[in-house]
Formats: C-alpha cells, sequence, structure tokens
C-alpha cells in the first residue's frame, strides 16, 4: 500500500520514481494482482496520470485496460475507471489551449491510440455490449470513449458499428434513458454516426428517431430550449440532409406538420436570445432541406403541398413580416420561403396575396424588393430578396404577367409603388448592386415566356421634361453605350440576352437601331483587360442571338450581312474566342452549380444561375450559325424542305392508314354484335323448340287419359241398355262424330305449326351460315390492310433512301458538267438515268399502291353491305320468331279450351249411357260395332261374288 500512497499524493519515502516507471508498475500490478481491490486501486492510479502521462498510459495500459473490461465486468467501478482512462488517452478536446504545432501532435496520438484500439474489431463490439450496463459510472464514461473513437476514425468505426449485431439499436436507447446527461451524450454520440453515412442513417430513422427528436425538442421548449434543442436539430439535418429515403419518410409519418409549432413567435420579439437565433435558425434550415432544389422534382412539390395545407408557409409569411425580428433569421427565413413557394403553383399564388401589415397594406413582393434595391440593406439579405423574388416566378407565367404588367401604360397606378416601377428604379439608380439585382430580377420575369418578351417592348420611359420617351429596351442600350461599371454592364446584358432570345420580334427592335450593332462589335474587336473580357464575352453573345433568332425583316441587317460584318471587323475565331471565355470564368462556374445567389462580396455578383443555362443552350447553335456559309445555309433550307414534303407523304399515309384502323375495328365490333346476336336468337329458337316440345308431351299424356277413360266407360255401358229410345241413341253418336271431326282438325292445325317450326330452324341455319361468311371475309380484310401497311412503309423507306441517292447523284452530274467532259461524268449521268428509271418504276408502283387502296375501299363497301343485309335478315328472322311464338300461344289455348270441351263431351256421354242402362237398352262399344260393321260388309261382297 505504500506504493500507492505515493503514486496518489502521499510523502514520498525515498527518491521519486519517473512517470514512466511509475505507470510501468501499475500495469504490472494490474496484470499480475490476484485481488480485485489491488486491480482497482492501480487502474484508478492511471486514471490520475492519464491526462498528464498520456502517451506513456497509451502505450503500456492500453491492453491491461482492455483486459480490465472483458475480465471485470461484475464491478462497475473498475469498468469505470478503466473506461475514463481510455477516453482520457484517445479524446483530443482537453489540449485545446496548446498552441497549434502541438495541437497537430495531439489530434495524431489520438488517432493513433484510435487505430490502435479498433484494430480488433472485437472491441467495438466488446464496447457495445458494455454500454447496455444501466450503472450510471459505466454508460455515460462508455458513450464519451465511443463518441471520441468516431470523432477520430468515423468511417472505420462506421463500418465495423454497421456489421456488428443490434449495434445501431443499442446506440438508439441512449435516447430514451431516463437521465438527462446521458441521453444528451447519447445526442452527441449519434450526430458523429450519422455524418456521411446513408445506411446508418436509414437505420437511425427507422429506429422511431424522429419521433423521439421531435419528441425531446417538445420536451425541452422548441425554439426556446437550451443546448439539446440544437443537438437535436443537428441530427435531424444528419439524417434528411441529402436522403431522399429518409425525407420520405419523414414527409409520409406526418412528421412536417409537427414543425409548425416552431415557427410560432408573438408580437414582441425583443431580446432574442443567441441560443434561440441558432435554434430558430438550424429550424428553417431543416424546412429547407425538405424542399431544396436539389431534391427530385416529385418529393419537393409533395412536401411544399404539405407545407401550405399544414399552415407551415403561412407561419413563415408571418415571421416574414413581423417586426423586431433579428437580421440573420429574416434572411434565413426568406431562403425558406423562396424554396418553399419554388414551382408551386398553389403557395405563389399565396405568396402573391401576403401583404406587410402597414397602413395602407403593401403586397410582401414590393415590400422586399424595396429591400432589395436600398443600397443601405445588408448584403446577405438583399441576396436573399433577389433569390425570394427569382423563386416567386419560377415556373410562374401568372406571376411573371403581373409584374410586366406593372410596367405597361395602361396599368401603372400614379398613388402606389408597384414591383415593375421599383425595378426600373434599381435598373437606372447609382448603385450598380442594385442595377444588378434589378436587370437579372426583370430577366426572370421574361424567363421562356415569349408573350411577355413581346410586351415588355411596349414599355416606355419618360428621361426628362421635354425629351420624348424612349423605349425600355432602348435606355437599357444607351446605358451600356455610356460605359458604366462592370457589374451594371454584366447585368444589363444578361437582361438583353434573355429578352430578345427566341424572340424575333425583339431582336427586330434591337436592331433597328443603327448604333446597336457598331456599338458590339467595337467592343468585342477591342483588345482590353480581364473584366472587359467578360463583357466582350457578353456582346458577342448579345449580337450572336441577333444573327441566330434573325427573321431577315431588316435589309441592313439580314443574317448573311451580319455574318459579314463579323468576319470582317471581329473575324470568326476571335468572336468565338471572345463567347468562350465566359464559360471558363470562376464566378460563371460558381453561379452554375446551384439557383440560389451566394456570394462572398458585392463585386462577386456577376452572373445568374438561369442565365448560365441559357448561355449553354445558345453557346452551340450560335457557334455553328456564325461558321455557316450561305450557300450551307441554302442546302439546309433545302434539306428541311425536303424532309418537310417527306414528313408531309409519311403523315398522309399514317392517316389514312390511322382511317383503315379505325373502319376496321368498327366492322369488327359490329361483326362481333351480329354474332352475339344470332347466338341469342339460337339460344331463344332452342328454348321455343323445348316448349314447343314439352307442350306436345303434354297433349300426347293428355290424348292417352282420355282414351282411357273413354274405354272403361264403354266397358260399363256395355252391361245396361234396357229402355232407351233409338232417337237419343242416333243424336249420341252424332254428338261423339262431331267431336271426333273437331279432334282430327285439332290434330292437322298441330302437324302444320310443326312445319312451320322446321321451316324457321333452316331459316335461322341459313342466316347463321351467312355471318360466319362475313366474319371470314372481315378477317380476309384485315390480312390485306396489314400487308397493305407493311408495303406502304416499305415502299416510304425505299423512296426516302432513292430520294437521298438522286441528290447525291444530281450533285456529282452538276460537279461533272462543269468540269472537263470525263468517264467518270459519263457514268454519273448512267446513273442518273437509271434513277430516273427506278423513280419512273416506283411511281408506278405508287400508282398500284393507290389502285389496291381503291379495290380494298370497295370490298369495305361491299362488306358493309352484306352486313346490312344479315341484319335485315336477322330482323325478319325475329319478327317471324315473335309471329311463331304468337301462333303457339293461341295453339295452346286452343288446346286447352279443346280438352275442357273433350271433358264435357265425356260427362255427357257417362250420363247418357247412364240412363241408357237405367231404361234397360244394350250399349255396345265402338270397337265392337265397327267389326260388326266390317263383318257386314265381306258377307255382301261374297253375296255379290256369287
Amino acid at each position: 500500500m505504500n506504493f500507492f500512497r505515493g503514486v496518489m499524493g502521499g510523502q514520498p519515502a525515498g527518491p521519486q520514481p519517473s512517470g514512466a516507471e511509475t505507470i510501468q508498475k501499475l500495469c504490472d500490478r494490474v496484470a499480475s494482482s490476484t485481488l480485485l481491490d489491488d486491480r482497482r486501486d492501480a487502474v484508478r492510479a492511471l486514471k490520475s496520470l492519464s491526462k498528464k502521462y498520456r502517451l506513456e498510459v497509451g502505450t503500456q495500459a492500453m491492453d491491461h485496460l482492455i483486459r480490465i473490461l472483458q475480465t471485470d465486468r461484475s464491478d462497475s467501478e473498475i469498468l469505470g475507471y478503466a473506461l475514463d482512462t481510455l477516453y482520457n488517452i484517445i479524446c483530443n478536446d482537453e489540449e485545446e489551449e496548446q498552441e497549434e504545432t502541438q495541437q497537430k501532435q495531439v489530434d495524431d496520438l489520438g488517432a493513433q491510440f484510435t487505430d490502435r484500439f479498433i484494430q480488433d474489431q472485437e472491441n467495438i463490439t466488446l464496447l457495445l455490449t458494455i454500454l447496455e450496463e444501466f450503472d450510471f459510472h459505466v454508460r455515460l464514461p462508455g458513450v464519451k470513449l465511443l463518441t471520441a473513437l468516431l470523432k477520430n476514425q468515423c468511417a472505420q468505426l462506421q463500418g465495423i458499428i454497421l456489421v456488428s449485431p443490434m449495434g445501431v439499436s443499442r446506440l438508439m436507447d441512449l435516447l430514451a434513458d431516463s437521465r438527462e446527461v446521458i441521453r444528451n451524450d447519447g445526442l452527441l454520440l449519434l450526430l458523429q454516426l450519422t455524418k456521411g453515412n446513408a445506411a446508418i442513417q436509414k437505420i437511425v430513422a427507422f429506429e422511431n428517431a424522429f419521433e423521439r427528436l421531435l419528441d425531446i425538442i417538445t420536451e425541452e421548449g422548441s425554439s426556446d430550449g437550451g443546448i439539446v434543442v440544437e443537438d437535436c436539430l443537428l441530427l435531424l439535418l444528419n439524417l434528411l440532409k441529402n436522403n431522399s429515403s429518409n425525407q420520405n419518410f419523414f414527409k409520409e409519418g406526418s412528421y412536417i406538420q409537427r414543425m409548425k409549432p416552431w415557427f410560432e413567435v408573438g408580437d414582441d420579439n425583443s431580446g432574442w436570445s443567441a441560443q434561440k437565433v441558432t435554434n430558430l435558425h438550424y429550424m428553417l434550415q431543416l424546412v429547407r432541406v425538405m424542399v431544396s432544389p436539389v431534391n427530385s422534382p416529385g418529393a419537393t412539390a409533395s412536401c411544399q403541398k404539405a407545407m401550405f395545407q399544414c399552415g407551415l408557409l403561412q407561419q413563415l409569411c408571418t415571421i416574414l413580416m413581423a417586426t423586431g425580428v433579428p437580421a440573420d433569421i429574416l434572411t434565413e427565413t426568406i431562403n425558406t420561403v423562396s424554396e418553399v413557394i419554388r414551382g408551386s403553383q398553389v403557395n405563389q399564388d399565396y405568396f402573391a396575396s401576403v401583404n406587410a401589415p402597414s397602413n395602407p397594406p403593401r403586397p410582401a413582393i414590393v415590400v422586399l424588393l424595396m429591400s432589395m434595391v436600398n443600397e443601405r440593406q445588408p448584403f446577405v439579405l438583399r441576396c436573399a430578396v433577389l433569390y425570394c423574388f427569382q423563386c416567386f416566378l419560377y415556373k410562374n407565367q401568372k406571376g411573371q404577367g403581373e409584374i410586366v404588367a406593372t410596367l405597361l401604360p395602361s396599368t401603372i397606378d400614379a398613388n402606389s409603388i408597384s414591383a415593375g416601377q421599383l425595378l426600373c428604379g434599381g435598373l437606372f439608380s447609382a448603385d450598380s448592386l442594385s442595377n444588378w439585382c434589378a436587370a437579372v430580377a426583370l430577366g426572370h420575369a421574361l424567363q421562356d415566356n415569349l408573350t411577355q418578351k413581346e410586351q415588355l417592348l411596349r414599355v416606355q420611359l419618360a428621361t426628362s421634361l421635354g425629351k420624348p420617351p424612349v423605349s425600355l429596351l432602348q435606355q437599357c442600350t444607351n446605358i451600356l453605350s455610356q460605359g458604366s461599371k462592370v457589374q451594371t454592364r454584366v447585368g444589363l446584358l444578361m437582361l438583353l440576352c434573355t429578352w430578345i432570345s427566341n424572340c424575333p420580334i425583339a431582336v427586330t427592335h434591337f436592331l433597328h437601331n443603327q448604333e446597336n450593332v457598331p456599338f458590339l462589335t467595337a467592343q468585342i474587336s477591342e483588345n482590353l483587360g480581364e473584366d472587359e473580357r467578360l463583357v466582350q464575352g457578353l456582346c458577342a453573345l448579345l449580337l450572336g442571338i441577333c444573327i441566330y433568332y434573325n427573321d431577315n425583316s431588316l435589309e441592313n441587317y439580314t443574317k448573311e450581312k451580319l455574318k459579314q460584318l463579323i468576319e470582317k471587323r471581329i473575324g470568326k475565331e476571335n468572336f468565338v474566342e471572345k463567347l468562350g471565355f465566359i464559360t471558363k470564368h470562376e464566378l460563371y462556374s460558381r453561379a452554375a452549380q446551384k439557383p440560389q445567389p451566394t456570394f462572398s462580396t458585392p463585386e462577386h455578383m456577376l452572373f445568374d444561375h438561369e442565365f448560365t443555362k441559357l448561355f449553354k443552350e445558345l453557346e452551340g447553335v450560335i457557334t455553328k450559325a456564325v461558321h455557316k456559309s450561305s450557300e450551307e445555309e441554302k442546302k439546309e433550307e433545302e434539306v428541311k424542305k425536303t424532309l418537310e414534303q417527306h414528313d408531309s407523304i409519311v403523315t398522309q399515309y399514317k392517316d389514312l392508314i390511322r382511317e383503315q384502323d379505325t373502319h376496321i375495328k368498327a366492322l369488327k365490333e359490329q361483326v362481333a354484335g351480329l354474332t352475339s346476336q344470332s347466338e341469342e336468337m339460337q339460344t331463344t329458337i332452342t328454348q321455343q323448340l323445348s316448349q314447343i316440345q314439352q307442350h306436345k308431351d303434354q297433349y300426347s299424356i293428355l290424348k292417352l287419359k282420355l282414351g282411357k277413360s273413354g274405354d272403361q266407360g264403354s266397358a260399363l255401358d256395355g252391361a245396361q241398355v234396357n229402355g232407351l229410345q233409338q232417337e237419343e241413341l242416333t243424336q249420341l253418336r252424332e254428338e261423339l262424330d262431331e267431336l271426333r271431326g273437331q279432334q282430327s282438325l285439332l290434330q292437322t292445325q298441330l302437324s302444320d305449326k310443326d312445319a312451320l317450326i322446321n321451316s324457321m330452324k333452316s331459316e335461322t341455319a341459313t342466316a347463321a351460315s351467312a355471318q360466319v361468311a362475313g366474319a371470314s371475309d372481315t378477317s380476309e380484310l384485315l390480312r390485306e390492310v396489314e400487308s397493305l401497311r407493311v408495303q406502304v412503309q416499305r415502299q416510304a423507306a425505299e423512296i426516302s433512301e432513292l430520294q437521298t441517292e438522286r441528290k447525291e447523284l444530281l450533285r456529282r452530274a452538276e460537279t461533272g458538267a462543269s468540269a472537263p467532259a470525263t468517264v467518270d461524268g459519263a457514268v454519273d449521268a448512267s446513273k442518273v438515268a437509271e434513277l430516273e428509271n427506278l423513280l419512273a418504276s416506283q411511281n408506278e408502283e405508287m400508282q398500284k399502291l393507290k389502285d389496291e387502296l381503291t379495290s380494298l375501299s370497295s370490298n369495305r363497301t361491299a362488306l358493309d353491305t352484306e352486313l346490312a343485309s344479315a341484319n335485315s335478315t336477322v330482323a325478319i328472322l325475329q319478327a317471324e320468331k315473335t309471329k311463331l311464338q304468337n301462333e303457339v300461344q293461341e295453339t295452346k289455348k286452343e288446346q286447352d279450351e279443346l280438352l275442357m270441351l273433350l271433358a264435357d263431351q265425356d260427362q255427357k256421354i257417362l250420363s247418357l249411357k247412364q240412363k241408357l242402362k237405367d231404361l234397360g237398352e244394350t250399349i255396345e262399344d265402338e270397337d265392337d260395332l265397327d267389326t260388326r260393321d266390317q263383318f257386314e260388309e265381306e258377307d255382301e261382297e261374297e253375296e255379290d261374288d256369287e
């Protein structure tokens, strides 16, 4: 124990050992002691020496400390000492006051110890397991140690944790710890863990991180909270920035709606704390991450819609128009509103309706533009207002029209300040930054909008009293010729290029001023400094636009004359070189990266993002237009005309084939309808036949029943025939004969009906066969049309190839005609003749093709006629079927009446026979009477023979 007293600061008994010797003895004690108390005291001593003797402790004790973590897991105190010691030798934060060279050495030392610790990945797995310990003195130093390791070697640690089972989930449990110190350090750990690793960001997000972080922000007081809120916001930014999957998960989880309460500010906005400003700044950045222009358009649009529906945009506009808001928060709010409304028509319309709380109320756009053209406003604020105005007009033709309308004479209100008046005032003010901002803003009002470009030509400006007004276009060129600052001239040139591009009318107005073209050529041809070379490049672009979009309406400034002027005054190569200088400029490359204008100083504001896209589109076509000769242009025009003619022919054939397809489709539908009708009629006839057969069977059964009842009655009547008079018997026999005649008549009518039904069946079968024949004709017509379509396409391709070959041969023939006659010329002439013959044959084939089309049309007409006749046949069959059904019903009724009549007659016959029996008369059956009559006839015949 005397040894530990010396180490811990007791009175030395002899000469003091050096630090390295002491540490060596402590390491031996840790490695060799069997008692836990001795090892604990040695580790405690190493902890106290680890800050002063960081190199020695790290070099000698790291392996022993790792072994302690592995073997002494049951003792939380020694674990805490070991983790604290490892943290002291790995962490670099304690040496902040050292000089830069020393600090660099310290950083290298921490990185070296970190590399040594993570050489064995099991050490990280062991550390993650230790973090599951709930003991405060173990969990807190474990979190700090892992955070320090991530700071020194982030990428390697991320890879190890990512493949460790449940590694990220264990770290996410730190946010649920009830002890705020551990929870807050867990936030710092996750902040380091999620930097630049999309896979870990996704895992953390799907471990319910958004819900937990938003709950912590709410618990801590939102924007009024402390440093914990800042850490939560930074972690949210790590999870969402450049991670489309997490952004979509954040939106689908309805977490955007939970952001709205963050921006609720009161009327009294004075005295904001620095922490509140920081928190609100990160909250605004979080909104911007969700609607950033670098995101996919679909995801951005859905987030913009959600922000408008939940009222977040309205809340941001309230902050925008509030008083007492710090300047940096106001600037960031303007940038945030800009990206929330960019490209969203609904949000842009809402922003146009927002008014500032002034008397009288003014539109928010007007108030913001007043700040943009005011040179006393901060530079970053003016850039933010310009960005907001650009986003308001982005893909918003309605807003562009409203801005340009404020400049037109018919809509100017002298009693109020409009956006157009502010832009014109900024365009012609003495401040070059105001000139540039106003020119770029006005250019965005004309972006991809031909109508507004033409409308802006109507704008007239009053320069001074007593002088006639001049057009806005003329005034811009006048300021250019006066030789103002570079920033002003660059802004005006960008405005003019945007204005007259893709607008021949504006090009004509620009060229109509006789001074513009000489000014541009003079500017381009001079040899000036680097800034002036930038102006020269823009002048070359403007002159190139005048060539490319020239409609040759001005005789003095046609395309050809302007190109001749460039060749004489400037030189084509020099012109292209001056034009290409723009893309080599550093500020051009910086502006082309993102839409938001971010510049360190006002002097660097030279290029606009949308203008860089326009320049990329025009540079190549202008270079080609300048180098082309008049003959090449004529040839291109001829080729265009030929292609147009060819396209028109192909279009005609396409229309013809499309019409035929439509007719064929209609015929198919008709055939299908007729087929279905025929099937329905066949089904109906079958049902009717079955019903008739049922009626026949019923009739046969009734007939049999009637015959049996008559036989029984005759047998009974044969026994009693006493006392009946002969007259009554004769009368009864007559009535029976009459009934038999009626029955035979009804049987004849039934046979007639059966014959009619059979004829109906044959007619239906004939109609079905006709329909089948029509269907086969239709299929044959379809095959003919398809083959015809293939032939037309093949003939069009062959014609195109032959026309190309003919032009080439004609060109060769003309060349051969101007030179002395040679054998090659004769060969070319023969090829031309062959080509003419081939073309004649192709024309004949085309005529044949047209004849085939005519015959096809006639076939189609014949098919229509056959279909009409089939329809009429079907209608006749339908009428006959209805008639037959009616006759069957009448027959059925007659049969029922006959049966009732027969039943009555049977009753009468029975009653009469009964009377005859009562009278004692003998009654014979009908069959006996017939036999007796037959015998009598045979006797008479024998007598005659004798």
